[in-house]
């Protein structure tokens, strides 16, 4: 393979991981950008969506589409009732939101360890057979993660800019104080942008379960990766958390593919110390007063 082809598959890799890392990290940014609470708990709403994905296709016989949607609908109704009976005490209150979801990911992760036990499971491929473009390989199963992920995050996006909840969503993620003071009801935005927030967390979890392996244990990874884009990206950016997203991916796959992964981890700390130095805000975040 020559090296612009290997450079061309790399590109594509990174981008296809990029979709995945900004899933993650736009409902990581979400919650941050409603609550101000660094959710810690999103890694394993993402190993729920995994876990989700494997039961209703494994063992239930469930369209991997449908699935997928389903993993979506659970995640969002136990974000719901989890941030209205747990985290409500601390919306604004960073320090003790951050402790409160590291015991409610400890208790998520105990939970599915005592339901699953610690051996990885494997779920079966969506799709079979590759698809091949100048000498580029591309598995149709990740395609299909791909084509799912676009769906995903044009709905997202139609959702944010052009309904009433989407845009009070973005007005409280922009300006809590003027958002509240033009009469949007913070009591219900609260729980549906956290209840969103971990929802894409699983549906990234969801898209990865033909992949990957699953087990309790798989919500660490996706979690630093989701932290890293964000600060890239700026906290409480969602634009920000896409072009980190995409540079983070890019960045990973062509260091792996011409050096290493341990490279590929150097690469990714450098480039974040980098930007918190020449721009500790972020790429497209804002600067405190």
């Amino acid at each position: 393979m020559s090296v612009s082809t290997l450079l061309a598959q790399a590109l594509v890799n990174g981008v296809i991981i990029g979709l995945l890392y900004l899933l993650m990290a736009v409902g990581f940014t979400l919650v941050f950008g409603v609550m101000r609470i660094v959710n810690f708990a999103h890694g394993e709403f993402y190993m729920l969506g995994a876990f989700s994905a494997y039961l209703l296709v494994s063992h239930y016989q469930m369209p991997f589409i449908a699935a997928v949607g389903l993993a979506f609908v659970i995640a969002l109704v136990l974000g719901w009732v989890i941030e209205e009976l747990v985290l409500k005490p601390f919306r604004h209150d960073e320090l003790n939101g951050m402790i409160a979801t590291i015991g409610l990911a400890m208790i998520l992760q105990a939970g599915a360890l005592m339901l699953y036990g610690p051996d990885p499971q494997f779920m079966p491929s969506v799709a079979d057979g590759i698809l091949t473009i100048g000498g580029v390989v591309l598995p149709m199963s990740r395609l299909y993660v791909v084509a799912f992920s676009v769906a995903v995050l044009v709905a997202l996006y139609v959702f944010l800019g052009h309904s009433r909840n989407g845009r009070a969503l973005r007005a409280v993620v922009q300006d809590m104080e003027i958002a509240t003071a033009q009469g949007i009801r913070a009591r219900l935005i609260y729980p549906l942008g956290f209840g969103i927030g971990v929802g894409l967390a699983a549906i990234a979890g969801a898209l990865m379960a033909p992949l990957f392996s699953v087990s309790p244990f798989i919500g660490a990874t996706p979690l630093l990766k989701a932290f890293v884009v964000v600060i890239l990206g700026g906290l409480g950016s969602i634009p920000g958390a896409a072009l980190a997203s995409l540079l983070l991916g890019v960045t990973e796959s062509v260091a792996s593919t011409f050096m290493n992964n341990s490279i590929a981890e150097i690469l990714i700390l450098v480039l974040v110390m980098l930007v918190l130095v020449l721009r500790p805000s972020g790429l497209l975040g804002r600067a405190e007063a």
